[in-house]
């Protein structure tokens, strides 16, 4: 152990400066929330993105493999890293968190592929990154535009890191090892293609699904992306409204973190939230095909108003209607 004069070594992954060359400053560890016994979420200032560590509890079953494994309350012990955060000094912070409490990643997950939830850093260690088969690909054919946008909105990102991702099995029902046990796989076409949901200790991490920050945003393409949306982007969305519905009664869900907003507590607020976004779903195929424009209060955000209205034109240009 280093003298108390002494500087601790940094953590695992940190860059170490040659001799005679100053430390940089220490990273700062980003606050972690406890919103279920070792489910701790990380709100980012861009876009209130949420990371989330899942960590074994003291005494449970749920480690790697389910083996048995005792942790003190206060140390992390091997975790899962999903969605791990949106800047360079975010994804740096999450991983100084995770180290200060005694923390080593051994699994990461990304629920889509979208650009902002395939970032790592290296400070998080080389563990798998799993995603659904579809993610995958859908992400290896259009990697070199997502890296674009995400180096557009922070060129510290590392690209050598960069949507790093491993097919989950097929059929897969949960998280396989070394992911802690436990974790429940909702897969759909939502959203994007290969769009992962987890389920673990009543839980429900809904990637860019269920948001009371965001009205349903459907998979109708992106900027510069080559891929033609589906043929059915809201039926897409609300097969997949059903599909985390079931699955959040079979598990019981009292908890549902978004990947952009506020974390949802309670069953009744979590179903309000269901049945909030099956009815803009319906109003919106009502205002493409020509009906009064959608009420909801979401669409008081102005990015969230632009989504809505480019998913109108989209339907109506599928449509052929009036207006398209």
């Amino acid at each position: 152990m280093p003298r108390p004069d002494e500087p601790a070594a940094p953590p695992a992954g940190f860059p170490v400066p040659p001799p005679g060359v100053p430390a940089p400053p220490p990273v700062p560890a980003r606050p972690l929330v406890e919103v279920a016994p070792g489910v701790h979420v990380a709100t980012s200032q861009v876009w209130a993105s949420n990371a989330v560590v899942v960590a074994p509890v003291p005494g449970g079953g749920d480690a790697p493999g389910n083996a048995p494994r005792n942790v003190p309350g206060n140390v992390l012990g091997d975790v899962l890293v999903v969605d791990p955060g949106v800047t360079a000094a975010e994804l740096a912070g999450l991983a100084a968190a995770v180290t200060a409490r005694g923390g080593r990643v051994v699994a990461g997950a990304s629920t889509h592929p979208h650009w902002d939830h395939v970032l790592w850093h290296r400070a998080l260690g080389t563990a798998p990154r799993f995603a659904a088969p579809a993610a995958v690909a859908t992400l290896a054919a259009d990697r070199q535009r997502a890296w674009r946008d995400a180096a557009e909105v922070d060129p510290a990102l590392d690209p050598e890191v960069f949507g790093g991702l491993t097919p989950l099995p097929a059929e897969a029902r949960e998280l396989p090892a070394p992911a802690p046990g436990g974790c429940a796989v909702v897969v759909h076409d939502a959203h994007a293609p290969g769009h992962l949901a987890l389920v673990v200790r009543g839980v429900l991490l809904a990637g860019d699904m269920l948001s009371p920050r965001e009205v349903p945003l459907l998979d109708v393409g992106h900027d510069g992306e080559a891929r033609p949306a589906p043929p059915d982007p809201v039926g897409d969305h609300r097969a997949a409204l059903d599909r985390l519905a079931a699955a959040a009664a079979e598990h019981g869900v009292e908890v549902l973190v978004p990947g952009h907003g506020p974390v949802v507590r309670g069953r009744g607020a979590i179903a309000d939230l269901v049945a909030a976004d099956r009815a803009y779903l319906d109003a919106l195929e009502r205002e493409a095909a020509g009906g009064p424009a959608v009420a909801d209060p979401r669409l008081a955000d102005a990015w969230v108003a632009g989504e809505h209205a480019r998913q109108v034109r989209h339907l109506r240009a599928r449509r052929g209607a009036p207006g398209g």
